[in-house]
């Protein structure tokens, strides 16, 4: 028995997902071609964040202004915003297919503008153009790959989404590692995006479009044919009749709501069953943004550099451990979903990340707090010339310490003998860092040196790890099984929208926050909003594991309240139904 009060399917595990497309292995080709487009989602997520350190070292302006590097990340996830609307209407009207044709088309564009952009708003443009192809691959590939698969392994298929995803962050890491030392380093890193583009768009020409829409759009005979692919020949006529069912019951609700997208959007909104697969839906969309996910992907290398690690391979290699650990959390993802639901995974997902959101935040202000102290004879020794002119100025210099003067827009550049012994403050400049380098010191600009470095980027490791095999793909499960078919798209569409707004408004402002707050302070405000997410979470959302689309919707037709709030007579139905 689930908690929403429907039985189960037949007993669904990661070996089943196995078994099935070993014997099918069709289904593997649908799923792997389609997702893809998960893969170019977490190449461009985790490909800026190594970029970024090397776009500030070319263009002055975006090492000094805090708000162009937010820019530059974030148009992405604006772009995405766009993508993720139109590409919801492109899935009703033309299919899903095309729609992930179209977002391959539109991101190989953003990568190639990217690769030769000579100034950094021609940077701003591409990330638009990737973030369309983005945005409309994102809430394609799972739709596509949940239509094309059996209920029974429908979780683990679509978890292979949510593994390309991380596989591809793993990926931008390794190969903005490779580019480190080559001449173009940030050209290459945003170019190569352009590759998996036009791997998945070739792929795509050859296979079909999903069973679903075909049978809608009353093409039934191109339907059946994919279906005899995919299921066995005894279960063909029963996934039929269910089509058929839901079909029926969309033209019922469109003669009573009209055909038009924005008749779509109005309709699902006065939906009792949609609006509560949107409240679901968007919920487990927000909250996976929130819990500030995507500012460790587009500022990891950033975040290890506020741990006190200064060298930007450093910062990459320690980011790349940190992508592993999230894809290997999807695999984890993959084993469990269908075996332990999506609900209980979020709620696990959850309850970690707010705890060691709550210790990182810890540890990052105690770092703050055990800076090294700023020496005026260290700083004396590069001359008053390199000096950070506030610290000249400054009536309280004695009391100075590391993260005085980062805040202060200057450098610190560490003691020659530790870098945790008292340093000097000096003016950010390249002339400067290089005298600064060249004794064979460590110049820090984003965070200070700390015995506590190590352990933040332990915390930050194992935050991923609570992270990755819930909250990092069972939303895009939910998302795809939770809406009825007539509207999928669009309900797919409204929580990607959701997702992507609340991206945009993180990464905007994440660096904005640790200047304002400190990163301690800002992780602490994420394990906050955390905490109001889970809450959501747990009175919003039902198990929809191992149940078939119509089920889902009788789930939500009946209404959902977890388990503790249901009346005696509620409890006593499940137990019935689940004897």
């Amino acid at each position: 028995m689930v908690e929403g009060g429907v039985a189960t399917a037949d007993r669904t595990e990661f070996t089943e997902c196995w078994r099935t497309v070993w014997k099918t292995p069709y289904i593997m080709r649908l799923a792997l071609s389609a997702g893809i487009g998960g893969l170019l989602f977490g190449y461009d997520t985790g490909v800026i964040s190594g970029a970024l350190l090397y776009i500030r070292e070319d263009f002055e302006e975006v090492e000094r202004k805090t708000w162009l590097q937010e820019t530059i990340v974030s148009m992405a996830v604006a772009g995405a915003i766009f993508g993720a609307a139109f590409g919801g209407y492109i899935n009703d009207r033309w299919g899903r297919r095309v729609a992930i044709l179209g977002a391959d088309l539109v991101f190989f564009f953003g990568a190639v503008v990217m690769a030769g952009a000579p100034k950094p708003w021609v940077i701003v443009i591409g990330r638009i153009f990737v973030g369309l192809g983005v945005g409309m691959a994102s809430m394609t590939a799972p739709l596509y790959i949940s239509e094309a698969s059996p209920a029974r392994i429908r979780g683990a298929l679509v978890s292979t989404n949510g593994f390309l995803i991380t596989g591809g962050q793993f990926l931008s890491y390794l190969i903005n590692l490779g580019f480190t030392e080559v001449h173009g380093t940030w050209r290459w890193m945003l170019g190569v995006a352009g590759v998996p583009a036009v791997v998945q768009f070739v792929l795509m020409l050859s296979l079909p479009e999903s069973p679903r829409w075909l049978y809608r759009k009353n093409r039934v005979d191109e339907a059946r044919a994919i279906l005899e692919k995919i299921y066995p020949a005894h279960e063909v006529e029963n996934e039929l009749n269910a089509l058929k069912f839901s079909v029926e019951a969309e033209k019922a609700d469109e003669a009573a709501i009209g055909e038009g997208m924005i008749a779509k959007v109005k309709g699902a909104f006065k939906n009792k069953v949609v609006r509560r697969g949107l409240y679901a839906g968007i919920t487990v969309q927000v909250a996976q943004q929130f819990v500030g996910i995507n500012t460790v992907m587009y500022y990891a290398p950033t975040i290890v550099q506020f741990a006190g690690f200064a060298s930007n391979s450093v910062a990459l290699t320690l980011s790349l451990i940190t992508a592993g650990l999230n894809a290997i959390g999807s695999i984890v993802s993959m084993c469990f979903v269908d075996r332990y639901g999506r609900r209980r995974l979020m709620i696990i997902s959850m309850i970690g990340i707010i705890f060691f959101l709550v210790i990182l935040s810890v540890v990052f202000i105690e770092a703050s707090n055990h800076a090294p102290k700023v020496s005026g004879i260290e700083t004396a020794h590069f001359g008053a010339n390199s000096t950070c002119p506030h610290y000249l100025t400054a009536s309280d210099a004695s009391r100075w310490s590391c993260m005085t003067c980062l805040k202060a827009d200057c450098g610190f550049c560490a003691n020659a003998d530790s870098e945790i012994h008292p340093g000097a403050c000096l003016d950010s400049t390249k002339a400067i860092k290089g005298d600064c380098h060249a004794e064979k010191r460590v110049f820090f600009e984003k965070g200070c040196p700390s015995k506590f470095g190590f352990l933040a980027v332990v915390l930050l490791g194992l935050y991923i790890i609570s992270y990755s095999p819930g909250m990092g793909t069972v939303p895009w499960i939910v998302n795809s099984e939770i809406y009825p078919l007539r509207y999928r798209g669009v309900g797919g569409g409204i929580a990607a929208v959701s997702n992507w707004c609340s991206n945009l408004i993180v990464s905007e402002s994440y660096l904005s926050l640790t200047e304002a707050l400190g990163a301690g302070g800002t992780f602490f405000l994420f394990a906050g909003i955390s905490t109001i997410s889970l809450t959501f979470i747990y009175f919003l959302v039902p198990e929809t594991k191992g149940l078939q689309f119509e089920e889902v919707e009788k789930l939500l037709e009946d209404g959902y309240k977890p388990r503790l709030f249901r009346g005696k007579k509620e409890k006593s139905k499940d137990q019935v139904e689940s004897a």
